[in-house]
């Protein structure tokens, strides 16, 4: 393995829970800004509402969480970052089976973000 991608592993395994967190929290900030954009102005929110945005960060969300959560159970031995991990995950998933309309799909993918970024936080800290 060459330097400069060993470096990178490093700084990728040191970083990974940071990166998951601050995806949960663009996630927050979407669910928020969709919300009042419709509300404001409603074929300008209708944007922030196509389905591929969920279902990309929700991706995202599933490989970040299978390459950190996993990959510290397995140094650290901890199961409890990732069950509250994939307890989070689960709660997103189903939130998308939820209709737009009323604010439950929001309110249930906010909460499992913040379930998600729980585990990644619990992981972090069990890895230092």
């Amino acid at each position: 393995m060459t330097h400069a991608l060993r470096s990178w592993t490093q700084w990728l395994s040191v970083h990974i829970d940071r990166l998951a967190i601050g995806l949960s929290g663009l996630c927050v900030v979407h669910c928020l800004a969709s919300a009042v954009l419709l509300a404001l102005l409603a074929s300008a929110g209708g944007v922030l509402l196509d389905p591929i945005y969920h279902e990309v960060g929700l991706s995202l969300a599933i490989g970040l969480g299978v390459i950190a959560l996993g990959r510290g159970a397995l140094i650290h031995g901890y199961m409890m970052p990732l069950a509250v991990g994939s307890l989070g995950l689960g709660m997103m998933a189903g939130a998308l089976t939820l209709p737009h309309e009323g604010g439950m799909e929001a309110i249930w993918t906010v909460i499992g973000v913040g379930v998600l970024a729980l585990g990644h936080d619990l992981n972090r800290r069990a890895v230092i």
